[in-house]
């Protein structure tokens, strides 16, 4: 289960918006409780560091980003607890190529970005064989306390 704020769900659904019709990319940060629940605390929006002819299909999030964040998690006393992207045009399912590139225990939303719109927001968590992803069942609250 993945608690996401509504003030956190307008930014990814934002993000996917302004980067149309490329694909956006973001680190979510936040907290595990005991029952292994994730709560987004922090989005941070990432520049899609994949060539330009391949933004529209593809994201790359850099090692450098990548620590930068982990970085803002200690600071925070969180924990980095997973990912966000777009699909632009395509249902909010993750591909062949996002199972490749995951990790299990990480959140992995997908936001569809249909003509410029955002539509569908899922989210997802490889299991821990890495043969498929599940689908994760998203709680959304209105407060970030």
């Amino acid at each position: 289960m993945l608690n996401l704020f509504s003030e956190h769900e307008k930014i990814i659904r934002a993000e996917g918006e302004n980067t149309y019709p490329n694909e956006c990319c973001g680190i979510l940060i936040g907290e595990i409780d005991d029952k292994g629940v994730k709560t987004v605390k922090y989005t941070e929006a990432i520049r899609n560091a994949r060539e330009d002819g391949e933004q529209y299909h593809r994201f790359l999030i850099t090692p450098e980003d990548m620590m930068q964040a982990e970085q803002t998690a200690r600071k925070r006393k969180q924990d980095v607890i997973g990912f966000y992207h777009s699909h632009p045009d395509h249902p909010a399912m993750p591909s062949d190529y996002d199972k490749e590139h995951a990790l299990p225990f990480y959140s992995y939303i997908i936001v569809s970005v249909m003509q410029g719109k955002s539509d569908e927001l899922t989210s997802w968590e490889l299991t821990a064989d890495r043969k498929n992803f599940e689908s994760e069942n998203i709680f959304k609250g209105e407060k970030n306390d």
